[in-house]
């Protein structure tokens, strides 16, 4: 007996991702047979669907778990569109056993490509290379790879090849810089198959020449996902590979790659000292530390200004590296001391002599960084590190004098949580006295900080009366803390969270989009719960009327 039909995909949760409106739409085009089923699996339908354009449209999950992607513009501004509801519909009606009544497209496609011979293959591709500039390129660049030839013949091809993809031709926008990326990456496919062969010291040549058209490309490019770092890493990774099989001279190699470590813009080459160890060895590490040492030795002597100065950050991690490997605790402190013209500089050397176990080496160098920068703005870092040790230490009363000669100066929330948990209620009051005489006295800048730690402390001690008379007293600097204020104390100021919410809720629908419809939705949901429904229906009506012309807001509220 043939199993009952159930459907695939829950249409109340197709409805309700999609909304009424698009839902409709998506109906119209399963109706009119707007849907090609390209492939049906356990948790993905793939299809394509005719509209203006015709679009790549996936599905996943199953039941009331649905998600997926469209490659329509409706679907990058709005999320579930059309073209998913017809697709969820079309899918449906395959049943639940993860396959069509019928072969998809790609199924007959399958079975007719079978049937061809190699020769009748290889003709269609060589034909849709030919109109496919991207897929001639990826197709030329295995090919070259796979049959190398004279290896000077071999690197002409391939650097051809790489400085063809990397070109950009102009600026590659955000829209382009996935293809762009894509075309490179098939590019360092061919230089990782040559890498770890008989041709490793040309896939050596060939990562280097990559790495520096990457890196000179990087102006030009949109790089807001990241496309030219995962390239830039994965060259660095084949430049490695390289070096492993091909054994370049390890003094050469560590005369190429100090510089780049230490010069590089891009990083590429980050930590290449304890990277390339193994293929350094003894030689080339020894020179490796040759060149660090001297580089050392022509920094400018230590200082201590109160800012700016050197920071010989990386040449600190090369000459770190060989400590370590020697064991030399004092050697890496040293390296740490060296340049202590800032307060974070201290930070970090009393954090690191802490973790060698240290406690009053590091307390004593923590301290000092206290008093070096006592005329400027407190380090809360260096602070609270100060503070720890000497909590544990047992010693509470100079932990809360430093405490309290920071937050005097510059009051913080961290700073005032570490003294209410030393001085209890006490610490409250003195520390909202001594921001009541700040706010009398202070310039307007400093003023709105003050009265930002002012109304956080209120909040945190949910002291709501005041919380709401000191936001309302210093509005314009602390307006970023209403929302929060307003969550917060709805139980006991009702009224107020109802105004701030109302605020947020025409911004949120001013500025438009469905993740500010949503977020305004959301919030006028939570007005619900404190006020009547009388009163709710109604502004919910004056809502909709102000706002009408924005459809899909008005969808969106119901």
């Amino acid at each position: 007996m043939k199993a009952p039909h159930r459907p695939r995909f829950d249409i109340a949760a197709v409805r309700a991702q999609a909304g009424v409106k698009v839902f409709a739409r998506g109906e119209e085009y399963h109706r009119d047979g707007q849907v090609e089923i390209l492939s049906v699996e356990r948790d993905r339908v793939l299809a394509q669907v005719m509209g203006s354009e015709d679009y790549r449209t996936v599905l996943t999950g199953r039941g009331k778990k649905i998600g997926g992607e469209c490659s329509c513009p409706a679907y990058r501004d709005w999320g579930f569109c059309k073209h998913m509801v017809a697709t969820a519909l079309a899918a449906n009606e395959a049943g639940d056993d993860g396959q069509a009544e019928a072969p998809t497209a790609l199924d007959r496609i399958r079975a007719h490509l079978k049937q061809k011979g190699v020769d009748a293959l290889v003709d269609m591709v060589v034909d849709m290379a030919e109109r496919d500039a991207a897929l001639f390129r990826k197709l030329d660049i295995a090919a070259t790879a796979a049959t190398p030839g004279d290896p000077k013949g071999l690197e002409k091809q391939l650097r051809r090849a790489i400085d063809g993809a990397v070109r950009t031709r102009g600026f590659v926008d955000y829209g382009e810089a996935e293809d762009w990326s894509g075309n490179v990456d098939a590019a360092l496919d061919a230089v990782a198959q040559l890498a770890t062969g008989p041709h490793a010291a040309l896939a050596l040549k060939l990562a280097d020449h990559a790495i520096a058209r990457i890196e000179g490309a990087i102006e030009s490019i949109d790089d807001s996902d990241g496309h030219c770092g995962g390239l830039l890493e994965r060259a660095g990774e084949i430049h490695l590979a390289a070096c492993r099989a091909a054994k370049p001279d390890p003094v050469e190699l560590a005369r190429d790659l100090f510089p780049r470590e230490m010069d590089g813009d891009y990083d590429t080459f980050y930590r290449a000292v304890a990277r390339y160890d193994e293929v350094l060895g003894e030689a080339g590490l020894a020179e490796y530390r040759r060149l660090a040492t001297e580089a050392w030795k022509k920094l400018p002597l230590p200082t201590r200004k109160r800012e700016g100065g050197e920071d010989p950050f990386r040449l600190v991690g090369i000459l770190d590296f060989f400590a370590e490997r020697d064991g030399d605790v004092e050697a890496r402190i040293a390296l740490r001391a060296r340049n202590l013209s800032s307060s974070w500089g201290y930070l970090k050397l009393a954090e690191f002599c802490l973790a060698q176990g240290r406690k009053e080496e590091a307390l004593r160098r923590a301290e000092e960084g206290l008093w070096m920068f006592e005329d400027g703005r407190p380090d809360e870092g260096l602070v609270l590190f100060v503070v720890g040790l000497l909590v544990k230490a047992g010693r509470k009363e100079d932990a809360a004098a430093h405490l309290w000669k920071a937050f005097e100066k510059e009051p913080g929330l961290q700073l005032y949580r570490r003294l209410r948990k030393i001085g209890g209620k006490a610490a409250c009051g003195r520390a909202l006295s001594c921001l009541d005489a700040r706010l009398a006295v202070d310039k307007p800048l400093q003023g709105d900080q003050s009265a930002v730690i002012l109304i956080e402390i209120l909040m945190e001690e949910k002291m709501f009366d005041a919380a709401w008379a000191a936001l309302h007293s210093h509005g314009r600097a602390a307006r970023h803390l209403e929302g929060g204020l307003a969550e917060a104390s709805e139980k006991t100021h009702p009224n107020e969270a109802l105004a701030v919410y109302a605020g947020q809720v025409e911004f949120h629908v001013g500025v438009g989009g469905k993740s500010s419809y949503e977020t305004a939705c959301r919030l006028i949901a939570r007005m619900a719960g404190l006020r009547d429904a009388e009163s709710q229906t109604a502004y919910v009506a004056a809502l909709k009327e102000r706002h009408r012309l924005k459809r899909n807001f008005i969808k969106l509220l119901g």
